[in-house]
C-alpha cells in the first residue's frame, strides 16, 4: 500500500508543477464541470450515503462512533444543494494566484515583484462530513494544488463516489492534470503520506486534540490546522439581554457537532441573574444540559436544572447539547479564562460597550473573535471565502479559516535587464532606488 502512496504522491507533484500555470479560466470551467457532475450523479452519491449512514447507526450502538459525528455525516436534501452551490461559489471568487502583493523599483529597469503562486502538493485528512471533501477539492483546484485526501471511515463510500466523480469530471476538461486528486482509504495509507515529505509540502490534519499531534509528532512536513473547537461567548454586564440569549443559543445549538460551536458560556456576575432568568429557559427549550460553576448553580436555582462542572468541563469539546457556564468579576477574569482554557478557534463578547469590546478583541489570543455576533459565523463560507479547506490556530501563513488564499504561497520575481551585483559598486546601496511601484507583475500565461 505504501508503495501506491508514494506513486500517488509522486503523481500529485507533477499535477501540481502543471496546474500552478493553468489559465483560471481552465480551472474555473473545471469546477463548473465538478459542480454539473455533482448534480448529475446525485442519486448514486445520495444511495452511497444512506449506506454509510446505516453502517454508522450500528458503529454507534457498538460504541464505535459518537452520535454528533452521525449528524455530520448525512449529506441528504439541502446539504446536497449546498454542496453544489459551493462549488459555484469557490469558482465565482478572484484567482488567487498571479496576484502582486507588492512591487518595488531595486533600480532603474530592475523591479521587484511579490506574486502569489500554490502551495503545491496538500494532505488534508478529515472527519466525517463528505461535504468537506468537496469543498477541499473545490479550493484546492482554484488555488492550483494538487491534494490527497483522507475522510473517516464511516462516510468511505460517500467519499469514493464523490472523489471518482469529481476527478472524472476535472479530467475531462482540458489543460487539467491527471493525478491532482487521490483519495487514500485506510490508517496504513495516512502513515504511509506522513513519509512522503520529498513530494507533500503541507498536512492538514482536522479532529481531535490527540490526533493532531501524532500527526505532528510523525512527519516531517509542515502541518497546519487546529485541535479542539473550545469555543467561549462571554455576556459582559453592559449587555443587551436579548441579544445575549439570541447569540448564546444560536452559538451552542445552531449545529452542535462542529467547532465553532460555542463549549463554555462566561457571564459578568452584575447581570448574570437577569440573564440566567431568561436564557435557562431559551437553552433548556433546546435540550441543553447545563454545567455551572458553584456560583452559576446558586444563580440558576430557582431557573432551571444544573449539574456542577469540574475542572475538566473548561477546556472540553462536547459537540453536543451541553454547556459550561460561569459566573465572573471581571472582563478581564473572562479573558484570562478563555486564553487559559479555549483552543484559540473562536471566542465571542456580547456588549454594548464598545470600549469594553475593543479591549476583549485585542486580548482574547484565538483565530476569530466576535462582537455581538455567534461563534458559528467563523467559518470560510460565510466569511466570504467560498468555503474552507480547514480552520488554522496556527500564528503563522495562515490563521482562522482557510480558504483559497490560505492555499496560496509568494514567490519573488526579479525583472532586470543584464543588471548584475557589480553595476552597484559592489554591492555598496548608492545605485539603488528602493522606491515602491504602483504597478503589478504581468503574466503571459
Amino acid at each position: 500500500m505504501s508503495g501506491n502512496i508514494k506513486q500517488a504522491a509522486a503523481a500529485a507533484r507533477r499535477a501540481s508543477q502543471l496546474l500552478a500555470t493553468t489559465p483560471e479560466a481552465v480551472r474555473d470551467e473545471a469546477l463548473a464541470a465538478i459542480a454539473a457532475g455533482l448534480e448529475a450523479a446525485r442519486e448514486r452519491i445520495e444511495t452511497a450515503n444512506a449506506e454509510d449512514l446505516q453502517a454508522a447507526a450500528q458503529m454507534v450502538a457498538d460504541g464505535e462512533l459518537a452520535r454528533p459525528l452521525v449528524k455530520r455525516l448525512n449529506i441528504a436534501g439541502g446539504k446536497f444543494a449546498a454542496i453544489v452551490e459551493m462549488v459555484g461559489a469557490v469558482a465565482s471568487q478572484p484567482d488567487p494566484l498571479g496576484v502582486t502583493q507588492a512591487a518595488t523599483e531595486l533600480a532603474e529597469s530592475l523591479e521587484l515583484y511579490r506574486v502569489s503562486v500554490p502551495i503545491g502538493v496538500l494532505g488534508v485528512i478529515f472527519e466525517s462530513r463528505p461535504d468537506a471533501l468537496v469543498q477541499i477539492a473545490a479550493l484546492c483546484l482554484k488555488s492550483g494544488n494538487a491534494v490527497l485526501l483522507k475522510g473517516g471511515k464511516e462516510a468511505l463510500r460517500t467519499n469514493q463516489v464523490l472523489a471518482e466523480v469529481i476527478a472524472g469530471a476535472a479530467a475531462g476538461v482540458s489543460g487539467i492534470p491527471e493525478g491532482w486528486l487521490y483519495l487514500l482509504e485506510s490508517r496504513d495509507d495516512v502513515r504511509a503520506m506522513l513519509d512522503e515529505d520529498e513530494s507533500i509540502d503541507l498536512i492538514i490534519p482536522r479532529g481531535g486534540n490527540e490526533f493532531v499531534r501524532y500527526i505532528m509528532e510523525n512527519t516531517r512536513i509542515p502541518v497546519m490546522g487546529h485541535a479542539d473547537g473550545v469555543c467561549h461567548v462571554y455576556v459582559d454586564s453592559h449587555a443587551d439581554l436579548d441579544k445575549a440569549v439570541r447569540v448564546v443559543v444560536d452559538s451552542k445549538t445552531q449545529y452542535v457537532a462542529v467547532c465553532n460551536a460555542a463549549e463554555t458560556l462566561l457571564v459578568h456576575a452584575d447581570i448574570a441573574e437577569r440573564f440566567f432568568a431568561v436564557a435557562c429557559e431559551a437553552l433548556s427549550a433546546r435540550g441543553v444540559e447545563i454545567r455551572g460553576d458553584e456560583r452559576t448553580r446558586g444563580m440558576i436555582s430557582g431557573n432551571g436544572k444544573v449539574t456542577p462542572a469540574t475542572e475538566a468541563d473548561w477546556g472540553y469539546e462536547y459537540l453536543d447539547l451541553v454547556l459550561a457556564v460561569k459566573v465572573v468579576d471581571r472582563l478581564d477574569e473572562a479573558v484570562e479564562h478563555i486564553n487559559r482554557y479555549g483552543s484559540h478557534h473562536t471566542d465571542a463578547i456580547i456588549t454594548e460597550d464598545r470600549e469594553a469590546a475593543s479591549r476583549f478583541l485585542a486580548a482574547v489570543d484565538s483565530a476569530s473573535v466576535t462582537h455581538n455576533a455567534s461563534t458559528r459565523f467563523a467559518d470560510g463560507f460565510r466569511y466570504g471565502l467560498g468555503a474552507e479547506v480547514g480552520i488554522s490556530t496556527n500564528r503563522l501563513h495562515s490563521r482562522g479559516p482557510v480558504g483559497l488564499e490560505g492555499l496560496t504561497i509568494y514567490k519573488f520575481m526579479l525583472m532586470g535587464d543584464g543588471h548584475t551585483v557589480d553595476d552597484f559598486e559592489g554591492g555598496q546601496p548608492q545605485g539603488y532606488t528602493h522606491r515602491p511601484l504602483a504597478k503589478a507583475w504581468e503574466s503571459d500565461i
